[in-house]
């Protein structure tokens, strides 16, 4: 009875996650500044008609749906990889300096060289999440003890300042560089189209089948390198192919959809709280519960208030921060 607690518990999450991001999705392609009917939009996907208006708002509503799903998941998952590999519950793409790495990559190329494909975006986010990660592990490694959490986490939060403050000074020196990445900066879904996202997700799901097959890496990870070492686990090895597979998820989420922010930290400890510490288990409601988040996050942000819209990387941080709190002060209570 004891080994079957956090089975059920575990089927329960998965179930309730799934039924989750159906409506989720539903209510995505459903609500914004026009509301259209559930059979509608169930006739838009089965029986498209561009001459029906409301067809046409539930394929452009489609196209950001799936974005979300793509950007939620990469997030929650390298955000879960993330606090396993550094030991650090706070560790997550934006304050690691990922996202801010990537970030500044991207603007970089629009100043300079007026960049618009995604694939451009693309390689510049995966290059610049790449440089963010190693600057922040060498600056976190200098001194005996080496890249402790908290260090990673001073030296994400350093990085993160400064890159923000050279993209500020790009975007204030050009306008025409302000115009073409203003939304893009506070994170928005409606950027991109299916055939983006397919260019993109290729990369995020090796990401992603990565972190999910290196689950039990995690759970040694998670309690120590001497730990792991003794449990037969080639650290560096496992902490490079996981470091790969953090950059291909953050670079593509960052080249669909700007940087996302605090969706990464807040989904991994919701996970946690629900199913308990095994990665095994995480990771799997990660990937559902990360969509979620976004998708409802994007809905509020059509509607709370029309006709202008509030960009998704903005709702993720208001609705973020009063879940994160609850989440602390629930864990707390159970003693986690």
């Amino acid at each position: 009875m004891h080994r079957a607690g956090p089975h059920r518990a575990t089927v329960l999450a998965l179930g309730g996650g799934l039924l989750a991001l159906l409506l989720a999705v539903a209510l995505s392609l459903a609500v914004g500044a026009r509301t259209v009917a559930p059979a509608v939009v169930w006739q838009s996907l089965t029986a498209y008609d561009g001459s029906l208006a409301d067809h046409v708002v539930v394929h452009s509503r489609l196209q950001r749906t799936v974005a979300g799903i793509a950007v939620g998941a990469a997030l929650a998952v390298a955000g879960a990889a993330m606090q396993g590999m550094t030991r650090n519950p706070l560790a997550d793409p934006g304050i690691l300096g990922l996202n801010a790495g990537a970030s500044a990559a991207v603007v970089l190329g629009i100043y300079i060289a007026s960049i618009s494909q995604v694939t451009e975006f693309m390689v510049l986010a995966f290059v610049g999440a790449g440089v963010g990660t190693v600057l922040v592990y060498s600056i976190a490694s200098i001194g005996r003890d080496g890249a402790t959490p908290v260090k990673l986490a001073l030296a994400g939060a350093a990085l993160t300042a400064g890159l923000a403050s050279l993209v500020n000074a790009l975007v204030l020196l050009d306008q025409a560089s302000l115009d073409r990445m203003r939304f893009w900066q506070v994170g928005t879904l409606g950027a991109r189209s299916l055939g983006d996202v397919a260019t993109v997700g290729g990369f995020m799901l090796l990401g992603a089948v990565i972190v999910v097959l290196a689950t039990s890496t995690l759970n040694a990870l998670a309690l120590g390198d001497e730990a792991a070492i003794g449990l037969g686990v080639p650290v560096r090895r496992a902490r490079l192919a996981l470091g790969v597979a953090i950059i291909l998820l953050c670079g593509g989420a960052v080249a669909l959809a700007g940087p996302i922010g605090f969706l990464g930290l807040v989904v991994p400890h919701a996970a946690r709280l629900a199913v308990g510490g095994d990665y095994r288990r995480i990771v799997p409601l990660c990937l559902l519960a990360g969509p979620v988040l976004i998708l409802v996050a994007d809905v509020v942000g059509r509607v709370i208030a029309p006709p202008a819209e509030v960009q998704v990387g903005v709702m993720t941080a208001l609705i973020g921060v009063p879940v994160f709190v609850v989440l602390i002060r629930t864990r707390r209570q159970v003693g986690l």
